[in-house]
């Protein structure tokens, strides 16, 4: 799943967080939205920073996963590119994480800021793509595999 969420001029970046929030939680209380709610402070950050520009907020839970984009400038302005309507599922189901995009210079410190308050909530460099190691060691693999079809019909 997609949404892509108005930020900045629009929302600024607490508002930006906790309109997140809502969506995630679908506007319940409770545990979950009181963890979201701890790092507010630091995932403000990173949407001032507009990490989440081009790189998502990435949410697993034992449904789909959920990627969530900002849009900023103008675009959050227009808001015609946005997608903010409330998801068909409940995206915080089960064992669920949330990694925030970062800047790579900022990483360290966003880090430890958020182990210090949540184990399921993480931050990754920006640059990197969520899952892209699994993915490239996928097409290495693919490109070692042989398949010798006059070995396989002898057996």
């Amino acid at each position: 799943m997609k949404r892509v969420v108005r930020g900045s001029p629009h929302r600024d970046s607490v508002e930006t967080w906790d309109f997140v929030v809502d969506l995630l939680t679908q506007g319940k209380s409770g545990a979950k939205r009181d963890e979201l709610l701890s790092v507010a402070g630091i995932a403000s950050s990173i949407l001032t920073d507009m990490a989440p520009k081009d790189a998502a907020i990435v949410v697993e839970c034992k449904g789909p996963r959920t990627r969530i984009y900002c849009l900023y400038n103008e675009d959050a302005i227009d808001g015609s590119d946005a997608k903010e309507d409330s998801l068909g599922f409940d995206p915080l189901e089960g064992e669920w994480f949330i990694s925030l995009p970062c800047p790579k210079d900022d990483l360290a410190w966003v880090e430890r800021a958020l182990k210090a308050k949540s184990t399921r909530i993480t931050a990754r460099d920006m640059a990197s793509k969520l899952g892209s190691d699994s993915t490239e060691d996928s097409k290495k693999a693919a490109a070692d595999f042989s398949f010798d079809a006059s070995e396989f019909l002898k057996s």
